[in-house]
C-alpha cells in the first residue's frame, strides 16, 4: 500500500490514495500506522476517496446539488485521529490533502483556483494561494451563546501543570473548540499538556482545548496577533491545529471586541496560520484559514 507523509504548520499526516474506495481503515490499522514509534507516525491517517463512495459523501452531494464520478470524482477527506475516533473537521488536515491531490495529479489546481472537499463537518472549499492554500471552513459559532454571551466564558480549563482553573471560552468550528487566554509567554511555554486539561462542563462530544496569549501589542498594521499551544482530543499536544487557530482568534475576537479587527496572524509551534473572518448579511461570520502544506515523503506500507 503506498502512502504519503505530510503536514502543514507541523499537524502531520499519513495520506492515502483510494480512487475505488476498497480500503478498509480499522482501528488497528489507522493506530498501527500512526503509532511513533513501531509506525510512520502521524497526528491522523487521511484517506482520499471519491465522495459518492461514501454515505456521508452521497448526502453531501446531494444536499449541495454536486455530482461525482469515477472520471471527475469530488473527494472525500476520510479523516481519522491517531487514536482511531474519527475525526470530523481539521483545517491543516483539508490543506495536506489538497497539496497530496496534487501532488498525485489527481487534481489540477493553480493559483487563484478552487477545490470543492467534502469533509464529516460538510463542504469545504480551498483555493491555492501564496502562501499555500486558504480553507472556506464556515461559520464560527459559540458551544453555549447564552452562557458566553453573558460573561465571555462558559467553562473552566484546568491544565495537569496549572494549581487553580482558568475561564475559557468554548467554540465550534464545526468541530469543538475550548479557548483559554494566558497572561503572557511564560505561562504558555512553562504550561505540561502530556495529559489531557480537565474541562469543566464539558462539551457533549469532547472538546480541543486552546491556550492562547494576545500580541504586545495585540494588533500591528491592521492584523491581529496570537500565539497558541494546543492539545488536540484523540491526540495529544500537536504542534498546531487548522480549527484551533480559527477558535483562539475567534475567541480572542470577542474578549477584545473594541478592536474589530478581522485579519489575524496564529504562531503555532510548527508556524504561523492566517484567519479572516467575514460577516455574512444574517450576522453570522465565515472564517478562511490559510498557510502552507508539505510533503514530507513516500513510502509502502508492507503487512
Amino acid at each position: 500500500m503506498q502512502f504519503t507523509k505530510a503536514h502543514a504548520t507541523g499537524n502531520d499526516f499519513v495520506l492515502l490514495a483510494d480512487p475505488a474506495g476498497q480500503m478498509d481503515l480499522d482501528h488497528g490499522f489507522v493506530t498501527a500506522v500512526c503509532d511513533r514509534h513501531l509506525g510512520v507516525g502521524a497526528d491522523g491517517l487521511i484517506r482520499a476517496v471519491p465522495a459518492h463512495l461514501m454515505a456521508k459523501g452521497r448526502r453531501l452531494l446531494d444536499e449541495h446539488s454536486m455530482t461525482s464520478t469515477v472520471d471527475a470524482p469530488v473527494w472525500f477527506m476520510d479523516y481519522v485521529n491517531s487514536d482511531g475516533s474519527m475525526a470530523q473537521m481539521c483545517g491543516n488536515a483539508v490543506r495536506a490533502l489538497v497539496h497530496f491531490l496534487v501532488a498525485e495529479g489527481l487534481v489540477t489546481l493553480t493559483e487563484g483556483d478552487e477545490l470543492p472537499i467534502m469533509t464529516r463537518s460538510g463542504l469545504r472549499a480551498v483555493r491555492r494561494v501564496e502562501e499555500g492554500y486558504a480553507v472556506g471552513m464556515g461559520v464560527w459559532s459559540f458551544i453555549d451563546p447564552e452562557m458566553a454571551a453573558e460573561q465571555a466564558s462558559d467553562s473552566l480549563v484546568k491544565a495537569a501543570s496549572e494549581a487553580e482553573p482558568r475561564p475559557a471560552l468554548s467554540i465550534s468550528m464545526g468541530n469543538p473548540h475550548t479557548v483559554v487566554a494566558l497572561p503572557d509567554d511564560a505561562a504558555l511555554n512553562r504550561l505540561s499538556l502530556t495529559s489531557a486539561p480537565t474541562v469543566e462542563p464539558t462539551p457533549p462530544h469532547g472538546t480541543n482545548v486552546e491556550f492562547v496569549v494576545p500580541g504586545s501589542p495585540l494588533v500591528q498594521d491592521g492584523i491581529g496577533h496570537v500565539r497558541m499551544r494546543v492539545h488536540e482530543r484523540g491526540v495529544g499536544e500537536t504542534l498546531s491545529c487548522g480549527t484551533g487557530a480559527c477558535a483562539a482568534a475567534a475567541a480572542t475576537r470577542v474578549w477584545a471586541a473594541d478592536e474589530g479587527v478581522d485579519a489575524w496572524k496564529v504562531a503555532t509551534a510548527g508556524g504561523e496560520l492566517t484567519v479572516s473572518f467575514a460577516a455574512r448579511q444574517d450576522g453570522a461570520e465565515e472564517v478562511t484559514l490559510a498557510g502552507p502544506a508539505t510533503i514530507v515523503f513516500t513510502g509502502e506500507l508492507v503487512p
